[in-house]
């Protein structure tokens, strides 16, 4: 299986820009609190292999979110990509599934640092072209999520609990995939300098392919550098894990900007 963030975040390993912590796989329950907006852009570079053979996808996913309550926010997501064979064959670019999700923070005890959030999205079909070319779904997709965030005296260990369905409109790739998805992941995160916080992110989930195991894995080595309170720039780099004779590793830059 390869890693993607296509709903921009396939629907497997890296989530969609505007709902997720970058460069992390593993979102936080932070929200921009009441009229705060926040704006994500990423670049993110894939390298699938398997014996005698290699696919490399760009992807640049931009997110917009907005804080409707101090707990609640709403977020859409939009991104391109491009796939590129190492066996001559066609270059596929064009748009991925647009996403529309909210995430709310329905638990948070002050005393012991400990938050919970709930974030469900729907990522909007593209046409059934662009499900041929392997650039979507063209058929609607939803998810769900249980994220927990615990402030720590180092900075934050972040978990969480996604469930996505993924929907084909062509019946052969819905008779050969998985399209109940599951994930757990942990990712602590430390503050390590002015402005600088390292992160170890780790989680298993489904594994699509029905021909592979059920379950795959993914490591990923972040960092996030902040020369102000309302800017972030993101670099990550991400391993599959488990899945059989697949190596599959992903290099991730962003930027996020919030404002008001």
């Amino acid at each position: 299986m390869k890693l993607s963030i296509t709903p921009l975040a396939g629907v497997v390993l890296l989530p969609v820009a505007a709902s997720a912590f970058q460069p992390l796989v593993t979102d936080d329950t932070g929200t921009q609190g009441a009229g705060g907006n926040q704006m994500e852009a990423a670049y993110n570079r894939s390298t699938d292999r398997v014996p005698g053979e290699a696919t490399t996808t760009h992807e640049v996913p931009v997110g917009f979110t907005r804080g409707i309550t101090d707990a609640l926010d709403i977020f859409i997501g939009l991104g391109r990509q491009k796939i590129i064979p190492d066996a001559p064959a066609t270059v596929e670019r064009g748009e991925v599934n647009p996403v529309l999700g909210a995430k709310w923070r329905f638990h948070e005890n002050e005393a012991s640092k400990l938050s919970l959030a709930f974030k469900p999205q729907v990522k909007f079909p593209v046409s059934k072209e662009s499900e041929a070319r392997g650039l979507g779904t063209a058929r609607a997709a939803y998810g769900v999520g249980l994220l927990l965030t615990q402030e720590t005296g180092f900075g934050a260990v972040h978990a969480n609990l996604l469930v996505d369905r993924v929907n084909y409109a062509d019946d052969a790739l819905n008779a050969a995939e998985r399209r109940t998805l599951y994930q757990l992941s942990v990712a602590p995160v430390w503050d390590v300098a002015e402005g600088w916080t390292l992160a170890l992110d780790a989680g298993i989930m489904t594994n699509p392919d029905l021909a592979a195991k059920a379950r795959m894995g993914f490591v990923e080595l972040g960092a996030i550098y902040a020369p102000s309170k309302d800017l972030d720039l993101a670099f990550g780099i991400v391993r599959n894990v488990m899945d059989g004779s697949t190596r599959t590793t992903q290099v991730t830059a962003g930027l996020t900007w919030r404002f008001r």
